[in-house]
């Protein structure tokens, strides 16, 4: 039997999206049966390659030549929900190499409990995406997409406490920030499908940033480090923008990312106001 690293990289290796998210959900359906039954999988180690298999489409670019096409418009709907599909598919990789990346560091189960389940999800809202797009007439792969999904995890590939910081808790809090926007957008257009599938994301991202938070905040205990001023430095470090507000700050709360790790980040010289 494969242990979850090998799995991982096997995830890693598949260069078509829709095959890569379904290998991501059959790996996740056996680690969960092996958690349920016992014995559970073994963690073991595999070499995760530096980037991971992709498809021949979309082309990548640099995040200033994709082009920019307004919301409002069909061919704007589409290609918002193929920036999403992209960013899901990247995320499906993300969550799957944190495996194997990291698999010298001693950590409970619950972590890759936690990982696998984020993997799966993310790999069914790639789905999601990939349905609405064709429901649309289009497909992933048809437009230009992001070239730079891929470096956070670069950046951080010999640093988990970074890795937590940068993915889960800046990245995917951003999309707890803008999604809300985005239903909207399907709503004005009535296309109930997408607005289905991108409130399916928008619950369960939620998870995904907690899990951050929850091993971000056990790595800094186990090390005796203030997870706020560790997150500061991080995030600096690795993330090569200043944090965009307005911020979704009820969602942030709910996973676990209180305003003082943000707000000091933030893209503007106001202060959060105090409480009255």
């Amino acid at each position: 039997m494969m242990t979850l690293a090998e799995m991982a990289v096997a995830v890693l290796r598949t260069a078509d999206g829709r095959e890569k998210a379904a290998l991501s959900r059959k790996f996740a359906a056996e680690w969960r049966a092996s958690r349920a039954d016992g014995p559970a999988i073994e963690i073991g180690q595999a070499t995760p390659p530096d980037f991971p298999a992709r498809p021949a489409q979309p082309e990548l670019l640099d995040p200033r030549d994709v082009p920019h096409r307004k919301p409002g418009t069909p061919e704007g709907r589409i290609a918002l929900l193929h920036a999403v599909a992209h960013i899901e598919l990247n995320a499906i990789d993300l969550h799957w190499d944190i495996i194997p990346r990291f698999a010298d560091t001693p950590l409970p189960l619950g972590f890759y409990d936690d990982w696998v389940k984020s993997a799966d999800e993310e790999s069914k809202h790639f789905q999601l995406m990939c349905d609405c797009l064709e429901q649309e007439g289009s497909y992933y792969g048809a437009l230009p997409a992001h070239a730079g999904m891929w470096r956070a995890a670069e950046d951080t590939a010999n640093d988990l406490m970074g890795r937590l910081a940068v993915v889960p808790m800046v990245l995917e809090a951003r999309g707890l920030d803008v999604t809300p926007g985005m239903i909207n957008i399907f709503k004005q257009a009535k296309n109930k499908s997408a607005v289905a599938a991108l409130e399916v994301i928008y619950a369960e991202e939620v998870h995904h940033v907690s899990y951050g938070s929850k091993w971000f905040n056990f790595l800094c205990g186990r090390h005796d480090l203030d997870p706020t001023g560790v997150f500061h430095q991080l995030v600096r470090k690795y993330f090569h923008s200043d944090l965009k507000p307005p911020f979704n700050e009820e969602k942030r709360a709910q996973a676990g990312i209180p305003p003082d790790f943000y707000w000091p980040l933030a893209a503007t010289n106001r202060q959060k106001p105090d409480k009255a």
